[in-house]
């Protein structure tokens, strides 16, 4: 008997060379995220090499992230224009150049220049693979299980940055965390041409260059206006670099709503799963990255592991959301978004509670089991709102919005790590104070400053009056990191309440329409052989 009219056909399954092009697009994210954290135990050694003032250390780290985050929807609605494999493969080529010229570069300037470049083409690897994985996947089952795997990637990256950097350092120079990139990078444009389809979209119209730079105005001088406020506390300059990129996001907004051809196109907000799942990213992000840096900073300063096996015992966190993201993906074929979302929110605050129960003498295992609690629950739900994010986009603008889960990761890290830290901080300077009243004028106030601090100037302290600050330090420390503990685990179970409702109807999505036109203009992307 034939099917009814009225039902849908079956979507088109992926074949095994998609599956097998899914590595090569899952690769370059995690090296993307690798390069956030690489540089973790690389930092003493090249400044010891290039002897950079403190600022210019300062930019060597976050010039990265600021580029990154500040071009992440420029490219990705470039990748629309263009085609998305065509961007991805100059992205591969820009990140392997970069980084060769990263790792043997002879001064500081050279060395931040390159990093920036690097932050360049980390924006185009993001947002083309998952707009990739939207076009290759078809079968709704099928894409949220790439998505999934799209994820781990990206989580893992994080998580291995400071591990490979400690590995490589105890043989090789500090340029060599930079040169892991280029065989990478290698064997992507080998194999992306071959096993990875080209789309772009079939009309796309004029690129939108003013909408580009008021996009980069917006998120570069919010994210680096926020970075400075929780780095050195509240100043007017950089709350004025902060309300200058609000200002600017408003002009951003305005010119997004005129433009004939704009970056984003703002009614995909009135679908109530692309709009809540930003939400959700921002909320999610904000709670964990502004939290799980106490963390690492714990098991290091407080319970005393070195820097490599502090990276190790970081390891279950991202084993979790490998795990969690798979859970999800299985879940989603017959539960709703909105609840596996809410569920795995409610897992992270279960995490934030058990580091409420920290103290300066506990376990290690107990910083690990709520780490890894948390990670594996945020590891539930954003899986799912990517998909929700580039399911709700016309084939013909996957690209941009596929740069939107990523902005909303970066501002709520930057967030959380303004807001979370400096309750810590504030906490810790208020509680250790007591125990520097007899120290020198500088040393108090580096001791005060942060944990870090007080461990330097314990070292150059006799035992009688190191032991004492060290112990002070660890018990306002690990206090202040209970009470940010509450507030994130607060804004999680808020953020799962407000999930949950905003998403109850919001229906897992379907069959992906149509997709765009690939790059020799046919109606329909030609099936993969098998």
């Amino acid at each position: 008997m034939s099917k009814p009219m009225s039902e849908p056909p079956s979507p088109q399954r992926a074949s095994r060379k998609d599956w097998i092009g899914l590595a090569v697009l899952v690769i370059p994210v995690l090296l993307m995220s690798m390069d956030m954290t690489v540089l973790y135990f690389a930092l003493p050694f090249l400044s010891a090499s290039l002897e950079p003032s403190a600022t210019q250390q300062l930019w060597i780290v976050d010039i990265y992230a600021f580029m990154l985050a500040g071009l992440l929807i420029t490219m990705g609605t470039l990748g629309d224009h263009i085609g998305r494999r065509l961007l991805l493969m100059l992205g591969a080529v820009v990140f392997g150049a970069s980084s060769l010229a990263a790792a043997y570069a002879g001064s500081a300037e050279l060395l931040i220049a390159a990093r920036a470049v690097l932050g360049i083409a980390g924006a185009v690897l993001a947002p083309s693979t998952l707009a990739l994985i939207r076009n290759m996947f078809h079968d709704p089952t099928e894409r949220r299980t790439a998505i999934a795997i799209w994820t781990a990637g990206l989580s893992g990256g994080a998580a291995l940055g400071p591990i490979v950097s400690g590995l490589l350092l105890e043989k090789f120079w500090w340029g060599s965390v930079f040169l892991i990139n280029i065989p990478v990078m290698a064997v992507i444009l080998l194999l992306g041409p071959l096993l990875l389809p080209e789309y772009r979209a079939p009309r796309p119209g004029r690129f939108d260059l003013l909408g580009a730079a008021l996009s980069l105005g917006t998120v570069l001088p919010v994210i680096y206006g926020i970075k400075e406020l929780a780095d050195d506390g509240f100043a007017w300059k950089y709350a004025a670099i902060t309300a200058a990129g609000v200002v600017i996001g408003v002009l951003f907004f305005l010119r997004q709503r005129s433009a004939a051809n704009p970056l984003i196109d703002l009614s995909l907000f009135r679908d109530r799963g692309f709009s809540a799942s930003i939400g959700v990213n921002l909320v999610a992000l904000f709670a964990m990255v502004g939290f799980l840096l106490f963390s690492t900073q714990w098991i290091q300063l407080v319970y005393g592991l070195s820097p490599l096996k502090a990276g190790l015992w970081t390891l279950p966190a991202p084993l979790a959301v490998a795990v969690t993201t798979s859970v999800a993906a299985v879940l989603a074929k017959s539960i709703r978004p909105g609840y596996i979302i809410g569920v795995g929110m409610v897992i992270a605050t279960a995490g934030f509670a058990v580091m409420t129960q920290l103290r300066a003498d506990s376990s290690l295992a107990v910083a690990v089991i709520g780490a890894t609690i948390i990670s594996g629950g945020v590891g539930m739900a954003i899986p799912l709102t990517a998909d929700l994010i580039v399911s709700a986009a016309p084939p013909e603008r996957v690209g941009a919005a596929s740069a939107l889960p990523e902005t909303s990761n970066q501002l709520g890290g930057a967030l959380g790590v303004a807001l979370l830290g400096s309750i810590g901080s504030a906490i810790y300077t208020r509680d250790v104070s007591d125990a520097t009243s007899g120290l020198p004028h500088e040393a108090a106030e580096a001791a005060e400053g942060s944990l870090g601090g007080a461990a330097e100037v314990a070292k150059h302290l006799p035992d009688r009056a190191s032991e004492p600050l060290l112990q002070v330090a660890g018990e306002a420390f690990t206090r202040g990191m209970n009470i940010s503990a509450v507030v994130a685990g607060a804004v999680m179970l808020v953020g799962a309440a407000g999930a949950t409702w905003l998403m109850r109807h919001v229906a897992t999505p379907t069959a992906a329409p149509a997709t765009a036109a690939p790059a020799k203009a046919e109606p329909t992307p030609a099936p993969s052989p098998e």
